[in-house]
């Protein structure tokens, strides 16, 4: 028997193993299965070279608990271990400035393992003891045993072994009996080693006999040696793809199709994308490409990995440039792993472009579905966006797909304004803006359906992207206005004309609703008051709400524009009335302010060429009191107004009508809009009714 001490520059390797591994401790036996396949691998290769001339026989890798005894073994029928291999690859661990390395990376778990030859090491997260029974395919070597407590003690010496390969035996601690249960080793291995490219049984098949289950005796084999990434695309049915997608996520609908990575150059990349259907709530769909490297899993965190947009893709990517163990920074930045990402977007783009071009029609239909992907990549990868270009597709309010060109050709006749911008008209929700989808179309406007939740984003994109061009939703300005012509009709009302009117619809406006009434001669067909919403502030308040911060924008009220169409039969009845009944009193009012007003206005035209100081006190105080009549007199003609038109009922039924168009009348305001509603047709009732008695 030889005992030893490990050497390592520093005693309390152990403990620092079991601290600051913790965190992920399960990857021991991940680190030690993949010790198995390699020794196993590496007998395969010595065979096929002619220098191991034995029979492999069976190379299944076993996991083996013993509750009773609080083991948990790994055993394989590798190349094994003599005294001086363990010598070399247990006892001693080689690097320098043990401390100064640990301190290093106490932050980085992976880093220390696999990366430092620790992958064994790591079983002493889980084990108070850890021993080694092993058996070298050289003929003439004897059967060794190991044995460590996690400390740099060890004891090597001589044992029996009916056949080559090693066992590594831990003895699980207290802290970690979780090991010692059937389901939890079964999960690990479903996560880590569900694909390695040797078989791992743990526990047996069982069947159904004689109303329960037994055992059969027969090895259950957790793992697909040869899957499907690995095989020849030629060679795989659309079938075995669909039931690879539902082997690894059982719950997930039918994907819409799916992209085979076999690349061999410039570096290793195999593997298997589906595109999933999503449609909304995209966050929740990330983290379901699993990374591997050589068929041992990595870990399906892929973010910085492959390009964000990637990340909605489900599948598998499989990659021997991809270092097992080391830190996410180290992944971000690795070239190689740069490489392989800039590799993928440009075989997703190429797929999609072959779809598109092979089958528009299948291509169409899947559109709403790749929406949101393809927006996703097109407004946060600048080459995405450029491959993407030629197949990213707009729908119109018709169920129409046209490429951004042919979109392009259609509208520029029609929807160029006077400054030759071309005005891209979009609704985002078909519902509550359909009467002014209806008037663009009426008028010979295509309008866009721009509903995704990425699509104000996309619009903003889109208008850096697209020269001399605007996005514009169709509630945003009355259908005249959305794209100005030099052949509008402009209204032609003076300026008190204008306030009062103002005043008369500010009147019988809902409190604090920031409605700010406009004028526009829409012709008598028109509706006689509409609301729009400004573009501008609009946009801003939508992208402040998607980043999930209010900011300067997003804490403003919306601002509606209340346009009245002067030209409309019931808006001229309304100012008609208005004039009948406080005509009399607004123009007294009128007459007292003009004076004051030319007065006010020549001292200021006076003034303006004077410096501060040269103004007379007398006529600042003038000004002042002339400035302070003006603005008595103005209120007083907007409150008597104001007054009058809460006793208008139309008024207000016009402003409802309005709102009602909007899908903004509810409530208590919806029910009196109904009950006045009644009224004014039961008074319009029997008004014809007396019209009519008169007629006889």
């Amino acid at each position: 028997m030889h005992k030893g001490r490990i050497n390592v520059t520093s005693e309390n390797i152990f403990p620092i193993i079991k601290k600051f591994l913790y965190s992920d401790h399960e990857i021991f036996l991940r680190e030690l299965i993949s010790n198995a396949v390699d020794a196993t691998q590496k007998l395969k290769t010595l065979s096929s070279l002619g220098e191991f001339k034995g029979e492999l026989g069976d190379l299944t890798i076993r996991v083996k608990v013993d509750k009773a005894a609080k083991t948990l073994t790994i055993s394989d029928s590798g190349i094994g271990m003599t005294a001086e291999e363990i010598e070399k690859y247990i006892n001693q661990i080689a690097f320098s400035g043990a401390e100064e390395f640990l301190e290093k990376y106490k932050n980085q778990a992976n880093a220390i393992i696999g990366h430092f030859g620790l992958g064994f090491y790591s079983s002493f997260m889980v084990s108070k003891k850890v021993e080694i029974i092993t058996q070298s395919y050289r003929e003439d070597e004897k059967a060794m045993f190991w044995s460590c407590e996690g400390s740099p003690d060890f004891v090597l010496e001589e044992t029996t072994r009916s056949q080559r390969g090693t066992d590594i035996i831990l003895h699980i601690d207290d802290e970690n009996t979780d090991f010692l249960e059937d389901f939890k080793i079964n999960e690990l291995l479903s996560k880590y080693c569900r694909f390695l490219p040797i078989p791992i049984a743990f526990g047996t098949e069982t069947e159904w006999k004689d109303g329960k289950q037994v055992e059969t005796g027969k090895d259950k084999i957790v793992n697909e040696t040869n899957p499907l990434w690995m095989r020849k695309p030629s060679d795989i049915s659309d079938e075995e793809y669909a039931n690879f997608y539902h082997d690894l996520y059982p719950a997930a609908t039918e994907p819409l199709f799916h992209i085979h990575l076999n690349v061999d150059y410039p570096f290793n990349l195999t593997g298997i994308l589906y595109f999933p259907r999503i449609k909304s709530n995209f966050e929740i769909q990330k983290n379901k490409i699993q990374l591997y490297s050589n068929q041992v899993f990595v870990t399906d965190s892929v973010e910085g990995i492959v390009p964000e947009f990637l990340t909605l893709l489900h599948g598998v990517i499989d990659s021997p440039d991809i270092p097992l163990n080391v830190s996410r920074s180290y992944l971000q930045s690795d070239s190689n792993v740069k490489k392989i990402s800039s590799h993928i977007t440009k075989k997703v783009a190429d797929r999609l472009q072959e779809i598109f071009k092979t089958d528009r029609p299948q291509f169409e239909k899947k559109w709403d579905d790749l929406k949101l992907f393809i927006t996703f990549g097109m407004i946060t990868d600048e080459k995405f966006y450029e491959r993407s270009e030629s197949f990213s597709l707009f729908k119109n309010t018709d169920g129409k797909y046209f490429t951004f060109e042919e979109y392009k050709t259609l509208i520029t006749e029609n929807q160029t304004d006077k400054n030759k911008s071309l005005i891209y008209l979009y609704t985002s929700d078909i519902t509550e803006q359909f009467t002014f989808i209806e008037d663009a179309k009426n008028k010979g406007y295509d309008v866009l359906l721009m509903d995704g939740q990425l699509d104000a984003h996309l619009i903003n994109h889109l208008e850096s992207k697209f020269k001399d061009s605007r996005f514009v939703r169709v509630d945003s300005d009355v259908v005249d206005k959305l794209i100005m012509k030099d052949d509008r009709k402009e209204v032609n009302l003076s300026e008190n004309k204008k306030e009062e009117i103002r005043s008369l619809f500010e009147g019988s406006s809902p409190e604090k609703s920031n409605l700010w009434v406009q004028f526009e001669d829409l012709g008598e067909e028109a509706m006689p008051v509409v609301i729009t919403r400004s573009e501008f502030m609009r946009r801003m308040k939508d992208m402040a709400a998607m980043s999930g911060t209010a900011g300067f924008y997003g804490n403003m009220p919306e601002t509606l524009n209340l346009i009245v169409n002067v030209s409309h039969p019931l808006v001229k009845k309304v100012l008609d009335d208005s004039d009948a009944t406080i005509g009399t009193k607004v123009t007294e009012i009128n007459t007292q302010i003009e004076p004051l007003r030319t007065r006010l206005d020549e001292l200021k035209k006076e003034n303006a060429k004077k410096k501060e100081d040269e103004i007379p006190q007398a006529e600042r105080d003038e000004q002042s009191d002339l400035e302070k009549k003006v603005d008595e007199l103005s209120e007083a003609k907007k409150e008597t107004i104001k007054k009058f038109s809460k006793e208008l009922p139309m008024v207000k039924q016009l402003i409802d009508l309005a709102l009602l168009a909007n899908n903004m009348l509810k409530g208590e305001d919806l029910s009196k809009f109904v009950k006045r509603s009644v009224k004014l047709l039961d008074e319009g009732k029997k008004k014809a009714k007396a019209t009519s008695k008169k007629a006889e």
